[in-house]
């Protein structure tokens, strides 16, 4: 039998898929599972959106341009402009997502065994891709009684080699919710000035920043914009995952002749998805507002609730829909695979992902879990009570009684 490549082989499976099958199993049995593991939110999709689908009048579904639709890119130029960054429509290609926006970045940007450097506890896929494009991710930790802020730029420093090419943020945070301050943008400006360094940034969730200070984008940063590349998607702002919408964004002009060659090569982003998506870019202030203070209210009331429960802290996350949890367990990859094969309260459970696997640094995160706030207060409440039942019952816990 032919033996399968090395790299599919070393390929991290997803920490917020890989429990699927033992929480379908205990659908099976009847069990209600409360998803707290995966970034869907329960919000819905805006009617501009749905109704562009349903208003479809063609007689050919065709292929989009690579770079995709002129007036998708033109209708990004000017939301872009919302938040004080000015790019051109040539400066933006949309992608099949977010995470294709990333692969592209990687497979455009660095040759096998170029290194990245990623502040972790980081979104797991990034470690995926950099795989898929022969490169490695090189991770600085930070730390959650430190409320995940930036590791001292000095980490950084220490593992800049001639192999590195890069340095990758995700802000707002995925997946504990920090935010980087201005300060703290700044000293990722200059360590990439310095050493000549593409300055990746993931900025999917600009539209929940949860405290009085300014969202700072790659962009806003002085005198590197040829360095930055920026990553976006639709996903989370318009609640439509599905659609499968991103866009990278670079004025780095060799980049972009680079990332092009991968979008020609896979043809084009999704038509209906484009649609979907330049409509949505129309929803009304009055749904985004909305959208924000049900987070607003889902953050401080989870939050609140975790923090009640004897042994388990988290810290206040002041962007996207996430936080980072430390639990009182000996091992939480055990503790969330014990919730769903072996636990339920009054016939519920809860999944959440192990924090385990956004880290690549050992031992680290075996304590913590990822939990989204992608569900209204009534069912994050009892959530919160199944997950309280649990850790009382769990044979691994940490906490005397």
């Amino acid at each position: 039998m032919p033996y399968v490549s090395e790299r599919g082989t070393i390929m991290p499976a997803s920490p917020i898929r890989r429990l699927v099958p033992l929480a379908n199993v205990a659908k099976e049995k009847g069990v209600k599972v409360y998803h707290l593991n995966i970034g869907q939110p329960d919000v819905p999709t805006p009617r501009e959106g749905i109704a562009a689908l349903e208003s479809i009048d063609r007689s050919i579904l065709e292929y989009s341009p690579s770079e995709g639709l002129l007036s998708l890119r033109q209708k990004l130029c000017q939301y872009y402009k919302k938040f004080s960054i000015d790019v051109d429509v040539d400066d933006i290609i949309v992608t099949t997502g977010g995470s294709e926006a990333v692969l592209f970045a990687f497979m455009a940007c660095l040759d096998p065994g170029d290194e990245i450097i990623v502040p972790e506890p980081a979104y797991a896929n990034y470690m995926a891709f950099a795989i898929s494009a022969g490169a490695k991710i090189i991770t600085v930790p930070s730390s959650i009684d430190e409320g995940f802020a930036l590791p001292p730029v000095e980490k950084f420093e220490e593992l800049i080699t001639s192999r590195t090419k890069g340095i990758l943020i995700c802000n707002p945070n995925n997946p504990t919710g920090y935010l980087y301050t201005m300060k703290e943008m700044l000293q990722i400006r200059d360590l990439v000035k310095k050493h000549d360094l593409f300055l990746f940034s993931d900025e999917v969730y600009r539209e929940f920043c949860y405290t009085g200070a300014p969202y700072i984008s790659a962009f806003h940063l002085p005198d590197i914009e040829n360095q930055v590349v920026l990553i976006d998607s639709v996903s989370k702002r318009y609640n439509e995952c599905g659609i499968r919408i991103g866009a990278l964004i670079t004025k780095h002009k060799q980049l972009k002749q680079n990332v092009m060659k991968f979008c020609q090569a896979r043809l084009s982003p999704p038509l209906l998805g484009q649609i979907v998506a330049e409509a949505s870019i129309d929803t009304s202030s009055e749904y985004m507002l909305a959208t924000y203070n049900e987070y607003v209210e889902r953050r401080k009331f989870l939050i609140d609730e975790i923090n009640k429960i004897p042994g388990c802290y988290s810290p206040i996350p002041m962007g996207a829909f996430y936080t980072v949890a430390r639990l009182p367990v000996d091992d939480a990859d055990k503790f969330c695979e014990w919730c769903l094969r072996d636990f339920q309260y009054e016939g519920k459970t809860v999944f959440m992902a192990p924090a385990s696997g956004f880290y690549t640094t050992p031992g680290m995160g075996r304590d913590e879990v990822r939990i989204a706030y992608v569900l209204e207060k009534p069912e994050l409440a009892v959530a919160m009570k199944v997950l309280s039942e649990a850790l009382k019952a769990y044979p691994g816990r940490t906490l005397c009684n």
